[in-house]
């Protein structure tokens, strides 16, 4: 008898400690879903990542490096659950539906990437996205080269393929092994600190009216200015006596630091 109620209570015992521990798991994910509804209610300027495929969780890795906010989408809950511990903003739905894109916030979102694996899902939300803002920025991964035109016409800004993408650098490595070193360095910190990044010249701006020599950018802040964006036109290798105008993008090179304090300079005046 003695036994019985031995064997009784240790059962009772287990699945009390059974029942407590679900408990738990299912108040942390209510309160974790809750907290991760909250954050994505607040993203303001922020970019939203369709897919949790390779290409998703590449653009999103290096989103979060700047960092810059994100989001991203994924209908499979296989892949929502591999990824969990990337402490991602992930929303569970359809990218193609407005539901889903309103969720994510689309209306405050400064830019959509349309990643999944297929060119017929990111056609949908390429349109879809459009249509709930217009003057978003939309890139579209596009596994097919015929699909590109499609893409484009769809509203998509531009679209990458990351097969002819990936046979260009195998192509380059081999052609020019040391401009592809330089440029890996200079874009995702390989070995060297040193950025290319791009400066946004305002109205308002103490740069703007100024050419390269007298604005002082690489003898008082050691960067060195690569281009100049001018509306549809690119100007590599500016003059020192090349005028910066309102709305120019500078594409400029220099240690990370360096570039933030330029940002900063920029943004403040």
């Amino acid at each position: 008898m003695f036994v019985i109620l031995a064997g009784v209570s240790l059962l009772l015992l287990g699945v009390g400690a059974l029942s407590q521990a679900l408990l738990e798991f299912e108040l942390q994910s209510f309160f974790g879903r809750r907290r991760m509804e909250r954050e994505i209610g607040r993203l303001e300027g922020h970019f939203i990542i369709c897919g949790m495929g390779r290409v998703g969780r590449s653009v999103a890795r290096e989103l979060g490096r700047k960092p810059v906010p994100f989001v991203m989408i994924e209908n499979a809950e296989i892949k929502r659950q591999r990824f969990a511990h990337e402490n991602w903003l992930v929303i569970a739905g359809d990218a193609t539906l407005e539901e889903t894109l309103r969720q994510a916030q689309i209306e405050h979102a400064s830019g959509l990437i349309a990643a999944t694996t297929t060119d017929a899902t990111n056609l949908y939300i390429v349109l879809t996205a459009r249509g709930l803002n217009p003057h978003l920025k939309i890139i579209a991964r596009a596994s097919e080269d015929a699909d590109e035109k499609h893409l484009l016409t769809a509203g998509a800004d531009s679209v990458v393929s990351p097969y002819s993408f990936a046979g260009q650098r195998i192509a380059q490595s081999l052609l020019r092994p040391h401009v592809v070193s330089f440029l890996d360095a200079a874009t995702t910190h390989l070995g060297m600190d040193l950025e290319i990044g791009e400066i946004h010249i305002t109205a308002g701006s103490a740069f703007a009216g100024k050419t390269l020599e007298t604005s002082r950018i690489r003898q008082e802040r050691g960067v060195i200015v690569l281009a100049i964006k001018r509306r549809d036109a690119m100007r590599f290798n500016p003059a020192p006596d090349e005028r910066i105008e309102p709305d120019d993008c500078l594409i400029a090179m220099g240690e990370p630091s360096q570039l933030r304090q330029l940002e900063q300079s920029v943004a403040s005046s």
